[in-house]
């Protein structure tokens, strides 16, 4: 499992599971898990009941705990000792117009150590049907989350996958690309690869090609802090 798990500071997102993660993905969930995250007392939405009855949230922490166990490198003492009802994400729905193909679930709670130590924690949960598909916990400000590159390997800059879709969308080809940001086409195959990160020069000459404006290709690029960087 420590081969495709990393720690990310500040927020994170998740992607689909891949390689050895799929092992928890794969995994069933119980009926009384279901209804514990799916109780969402602070939600009005089309064909729940208002207020939904009480479920017991109880069984969330030997649930979170058993995922976190999944990682060798977890350390057992600490353990989730407390949930409060989560927040939808996303809703499972074939609604015409909205199709969901899951639910995804915020829950907010705390992990604690014997020591007598606290830190606030908050899983997000993506699961269709009863079939896991999804797991990020944050502990503290350390996120952790599936990889996206193999065990040893840098993680792609976030950008990559922006840029390739832009690119893609509007059918310019990494030739153009370079040819119109006077970059060699190893520059923008290791943009697109998340192997190069964008810095501002770089992005305001794409956001010229992509007819965007330097602003919006700055935040996508997490530039927009002013830094130089």
């Amino acid at each position: 499992m420590a081969e495709n798990v990393r720690l990310v500071k500040g927020d994170g997102s998740v992607d689909r599971w891949d390689s050895v993660a799929m092992e928890i993905a794969n995994s069933t969930l119980t009926v009384d898990v279901i209804a514990a995250l799916t109780y969402w007392p602070d939600v009005i939405w089309g064909g729940q009941k208002n207020p939904p009855d009480p479920v017991d949230l109880t069984v969330l922490p030997p649930f979170f705990n058993e995922v976190l166990q999944e990682l060798p490198w977890w350390n057992r003492d600490w353990k989730v000792s407390q949930v409060e009802p989560g927040l939808p994400l996303e809703i499972e729905s074939d609604h015409h117009g909205h199709p969901s193909r899951f639910t995804e679930v915020s829950v907010p709670g705390t992990v604690g150590s014997s020591g007598g130590e606290s830190l606030p924690f908050v899983a997000k949960v993506g699961f269709a049907g009863d079939q896991l598909i999804r797991f990020q916990a944050k502990i503290g400000d350390v996120v952790l989350a599936p990889a996206l590159a193999p065990a040893g390997r840098l993680e792609p800059h976030p950008f990559a996958r922006v840029l390739t879709g832009l690119m893609d969308l509007r059918g310019i080809p990494v030739k153009a690309m370079a040819r119109d940001t006077a970059r060699s086409m190893s520059t923008i195959h290791m943009l697109r690869s998340g192997r190069h990160n964008p810095d501002p020069l770089l992005t305001q000459e794409i956001a010229k090609v992509l007819c965007m404006s330097e602003a919006d290709i700055r935040v996508i690029a997490g530039l927009d802090d002013g830094s130089t960087r």
